[in-house]
């Protein structure tokens, strides 16, 4: 099986993929803009090959690439980054070449817009917040009177929490339209609660392989717009509704022979004539692994290694790994500018033998996650965990 990584050096820790590939037996290809000698240790042992591309928004270089590697290697089975940032480029890749495995530009369009989301989450039986798609300020003001203040804007197609707007009144309304940036903007009512996400691994027929349950008290919208830091945990025991529910979302979207990170809100109020509160509402879709060392937290409360349980799909299209555990993780993340109770040093200390890994976000993920990072892991015991976010946060 030959299967080509684009800018498999980036996060770092996707490394692990070809990691986990190689070991299947699988070839796999890098294709990157970092020159090979830069790459870590664990890429240089696990490529089969590797073609550096000084510009990666090169198509048509990208494609001479992938040319070559075919010529050298014959027939392509996947072509993946698993990053956001290049899905739409490998959409390409794939119809160009007639790859199977993965989505092709037509099927991915709607797939990545937030409006055009809501189709699928409605087929799905989760219910989706009210919108329009900006295109005059009159226009909002009707989506106003209908839905109430406040609402929040957002790129219908935008990747993170850059160029959001939570808007309070008819003064930041008419700033919102001065200001925002000439792209296709979504405009919906806004929901007091809190983030929750599915996460796992679906296979060739749409069915998850690997799950788990990730919860955000803070969205990362605020964090970047507040410049607050933010903490989230993981669980790999989930309710049963709850699973079922993220079951359906997948097969509703069709997300197929791919990791995926799908998140939805669980109310802190009730909305009349909407929604009660503590009930679910989706949110959007990412069609990848959660961002950051994301998938390192759920490593963690899982028997299943994440890039192993990846590898397994791709190749028998199963998970021939346990899943489930009673414990909990925690990313603990800090900003330099932020002034804490406790240092880093004293929270290390205090929770060493809790404490699994420890870094620094390089600058693209600073905005939205923070500078410096922590992964804890516990028993899933409310007053240990009480005491634990008390003393970190």
């Amino acid at each position: 099986m030959n299967y080509i990584f684009i800018s498999p050096n980036f996060p770092r820790i996707y490394s692990q993929f070809v990691r986990a590939l190689n070991s299947r037996g699988v070839n796999v290809f890098g294709i990157g803009d970092e020159r090979f000698e830069c790459l870590n240790d664990e890429l240089k042992a696990n490529l089969k090959e590797y073609c550096y591309v000084s510009n990666l928004k090169n198509k048509d270089w990208v494609i001479k690439a992938i040319e070559y590697l075919k010529n050298k290697y014959g027939k392509i089975d996947f072509i993946e980054s698993n990053n956001e940032y290049w899905m739409k480029n490998d959409a390409v890749y794939r119809e160009w070449f007639n790859i199977e495995g993965g989505f092709r530009p037509a099927e991915l369009a709607d797939k990545q817009s937030k409006s055009g989301m809501k189709k699928y989450f409605n087929a799905a039986g989760v219910k989706t917040a009210r919108y329009i798609l900006v295109s005059s300020l009159e226009e909002s003001l009707k989506f106003v009177d209908q839905v109430g203040y406040p609402v929040f804007a957002k790129p219908d197609s935008g990747v993170g929490a850059a160029d959001t707007f939570k808007i309070r009144n008819l003064e930041e309304l008419k700033h919102f339209h001065e200001v925002k940036p000439n792209e296709v903007y979504i405009m919906e009512e806004f929901l007091d609660g809190s983030i929750v996400s599915f996460d796992g691994i679906a296979n060739r027929q749409a069915e998850v392989v690997v799950a788990f349950k990730e919860t955000f008290p803070t969205p990362i919208a605020e964090v970047v717009n507040q410049n607050i830091d933010v903490f989230y945990y993981a669980e790999s025991k989930m309710p049963t509704s709850y699973r079922k529910m993220g079951e359906r979302i997948v097969k509703a979207f069709n997300i197929n022979t791919r990791c995926f990170h799908i998140e939805l809100f669980k109310l802190n109020k009730g909305k009349p004539g909407f929604a009660r509160k503590g009930e679910i509402v989706a949110l959007e879709v990412n069609l990848r692994s959660p961002g950051g060392d994301t998938p390192e937290l759920l490593n963690l409360v899982a028997k299943t290694d994440y890039y192993e349980a990846y590898a397994s799909m791709i190749v028998d299209n199963v998970c021939h790994l346990d899943n489930e555990t009673d414990k909990i993780s925690f990313s603990i993340n800090r900003k330099f500018q932020l002034t804490y109770k406790h240092s880093s040093e004293d929270i290390m200390n205090k929770y060493k033998d809790n404490l699994r890994s420890h870094g620094y976000y390089p600058d693209s993920f600073r905005n939205a996650l923070g500078d410096e990072f922590f992964l804890f892991l516990f028993d899933n015991d409310e007053e240990t965990v009480t005491q634990f976010l008390e003393y970190v946060r």
